[in-house]
């Protein structure tokens, strides 16, 4: 919606149905009875979708890692992740925990002490801290039982907290996001609408939580 190209990485029968038909998001809207539904097809940015295998990581600056923890040991994302890894692309984590990369940030913390926590430990080792920031992960959100693969449902308007990355240039590609996502407007019957999910990215290490 703010006019960035996001590539899904998905199973092949989700990445084809994205590819034929988008995805559709809907979101509750303050004051608004009804669900605001956004169409990909829709938006000035694009949404297309690949198989593990099939993902080209020249064509991007950043990688979000968006599924819970044990799902990256699984056969061929496996081999994705150690390819984003000798890339040296900028990742931010929202998964359902902290990678151990994004832990080795943090001083005084024995990380290795904490390797059986993880379905596959050995997918982080490869990975450079300094590369790694992590976002608040966000369960307010899913997929209707009812619908089809490509529909997802935001039970609440969301705020993710991201931790800057080490390096300058890669906190300015999620500032960059932050201010992207705060400008953009939908256009509704209403008026021009604000989007009701955020992102804050945070200088400190460590993401406040929500009081």
């Amino acid at each position: 919606m703010a006019g960035h190209h996001v590539t899904l990485v998905c199973l092949p029968q989700e990445a084809d149905l994205i590819n034929r038909e988008g995805t559709t998001v809907r979101f509750p809207i303050r004051g608004r009875a009804d669900l605001l539904e956004v169409r990909s097809r829709d938006l000035d940015g694009s949404i297309s979708a690949a198989v593990p295998a099939n993902v080209a990581l020249k064509r991007f600056h950043l990688a979000v890692l968006a599924m819970q923890e044990p799902q990256y040991a699984s056969e061929g994302v496996r081999d994705l992740m150690s390819n984003v890894a000798r890339s040296k692309l900028p990742t931010m984590s929202i998964m359902n925990m902290p990678p151990m990369t994004f832990l080795r940030r943090i001083p005084g913390l024995n990380v290795d002490a904490l390797r059986d926590c993880y379905a596959a430990p050995e997918v982080w080792d490869q990975f450079d801290p300094d590369l790694m920031a992590l976002c608040s992960p966000d369960p307010q959100a899913f997929r209707p039982p009812e619908e089809a693969l490509n529909v997802l449902e935001v039970t609440l308007p969301t705020n993710f907290k991201a931790a800057a990355f080490s390096k300058e240039s890669d906190t300015t590609i999620l500032q960059s996001l932050q201010a992207d996502i705060e400008a953009v407007r939908f256009p509704t019957a209403e008026g021009p609408t604000e989007v009701p999910v955020k992102l804050k990215v945070h200088r400190s290490l460590f993401v406040p939580t929500a009081k």
